[in-house]
Order: C-alpha cells, then structure tokens, then sequence
C-alpha cells in the first residue's frame, strides 16, 4: 500500500541552511541545440557534479536546461528515458541529495523519474496558480502530483516555485498569498522565490513575505533562495529568513550560465553561507 507520509525536506541535507547547486544539462537528443552525443552529456554533468561536491555543495538539482524552446507541461519519453538514466548516474556517483526539475513543468515525468533514480525531490515551476510565460499560459496540477506521488509510493519531496522566474502569475496573487496556497492546498514540502530570470537576483523584500507568509502554522516548510545568489549576496537572503539557497550561473565559469562549473566559485558561496548559519564559528 502506497505509504501517505509526506517527506520533510531539510532531513535530506546535512545541513542547517542548505546550498543547492544546479546542474544545466546540454540540450539533450532530440532537442534543437543537441549534437545526440549522450556520453558528452553524462561526462559533463559528472565533472559538473564532482566540482559542485569538492567545493563543499549540499544538494544538487539536475534540469533539461539546454532543451529550449521548451515543451510547456509534457516531454516526450525519450527525455524522461535520457533524464532517468542521467539521474541515475548522477546518483550513483556523489554523496549528497539529488532533485530533478523537467522544464517547462512536466512534475509528473520529474517525479517518475526522481523515483526511479533514487532522488530525494523534485522542483516544480508551477505548482499552484496560473503563470503566463514564454510557453504559453501553464495551470498547476498539484492534484495530480500529489496523487501520482501516492500512487508510485514515491518518497519524494516537492519543492515549489512561488511566481517563478520567467513568468508573470495570472490574476490577482500576491506572494504571500500564492505561498500559503501553495503549502496549504497544494500541500508542497518547501517553497522557492526567485527573481524575474535565471540569474537575476532576488528581493530581499519577497525572500521576507514569503516567509513572514509561512511562520507560525507552516513554520516546518522550507524557503529557498532560486536566482541571483552569489557569495556577496547569499548571507543576506538568509539573513532574509531563506532556509536554503539554490545557486546555478554564479557557480559557473566567468558567470556564465551555461559554463562548467568552477569549483573555486562554489567553494566561495558555501563559505559566505556557512558564515551566515546559526552557531557558525
């Protein structure tokens, strides 16, 4: 019988206020921008992979990042095939957590494949709401997750984006509104604030609603920093009230987002953040 426990995020990092680093695969086969050379893929998330850990990183998220123009809602099997056997791989060969997040906002292909692979969350662009975005107007099927989630016995967290990057929310929802809405009724492990794109920085201003939003009642839930976090900035978005950030193009070569890794620059975040965590020496 399908167990109904709901993960609890931050047991899965050994670590009070986690740096995640993002891992942005190459445009995988069939995708415009891929050459369909699957082992340059899996050698350059694992080198990806092993800098992130070297330099002291405590959770990774792998994401289809080179698939643009994205499918809205649904990948076709050979992405969720490519994606599981990569996640696999990727689990196998580090020591701390791995997400997954299926771009656009396929939740259930990242939670079929987060299951497969052994991973411990997936992030989800949009949960609840509405979100007008580059792919077109995207609804969130926590429903359906939640309800796939039980069905597969998944023990698996779900990280949610509140007004994702990249998109504008339909209608009229603030933040901390859409927050509460996404822990309540679309029951998500932990919540993620960005700033408008990949790599631009978040306000310190919605990093507090958010979690001024879910003290009290849902003070359990985590919030994570999505974009923008760099070694000058992260102690401030913690000190924000953030639980945990998530880094990606600061952690990359010259700052470019696509880049590898620099295993210098990780090593720069994480000690900027474990200078700013409680009983830091």
């Amino acid at each position: 019988m399908a167990s109904s426990r709901r993960p609890v995020l931050l047991d899965a990092f050994d670590a009070d206020r986690p740096v995640l680093g993002m891992i942005h695969l190459p445009a995988l086969p069939g995708a415009p921008a891929s050459d369909g050379d699957r082992d340059a893929i899996r050698t350059r998330m694992l080198e990806d992979a092993h800098r992130l850990e070297d330099g002291g990183i405590d959770g990774l998220i792998v994401e289809n990042f080179g698939d643009a123009p994205f499918y809205p809602e649904t990948v076709p099997n050979h992405v969720v095939a490519d994606m599981t056997a990569l996640a696999t791989a990727l689990g196998n060969a580090v020591d701390v957590p791995v997400g997954v997040n299926v771009l656009r906002n396929d939740a259930d292909a990242a939670l079929s494949i987060a299951a497969a692979a052994g991973a411990a969350f997936v992030r989800v662009n949009v949960h609840v709401g509405t979100a007008a975005t580059d792919q077109g107007v995207l609804e969130g099927r926590a429903h359906e997750t939640l309800r796939r989630r039980d069905r597969i016995d998944a023990d698996v967290a779900i990280l949610a984006d509140v007004h994702v990057k990249h998109a504008t929310p339909v209608g009229d929802r603030d933040i901390e509104r859409t927050a509460i809405e996404t822990v309540d009724r679309g029951k998500a492990d932990g919540v993620v604030v960005s700033g408008a794109g990949t790599g631009v920085t978040t306000p310190l201003s919605n990093i507090e609603r958010v979690a001024d939003a879910l003290s009290g009642e849902y003070e359990h839930v985590p919030v994570f920093v999505g974009s923008g976090v760099t070694s000058d900035t992260v102690g401030d978005c913690l000190e924000a009230g953030a639980d945990g950030v998530i880094v990606g193009t600061a952690l990359k070569e010259g700052g470019e987002t696509t880049a590898p890794v620099s295993q210098d620059r990780v090593e720069s975040i994480v000690a900027a953040a474990r200078e700013s965590r409680p009983n830091a020496e």
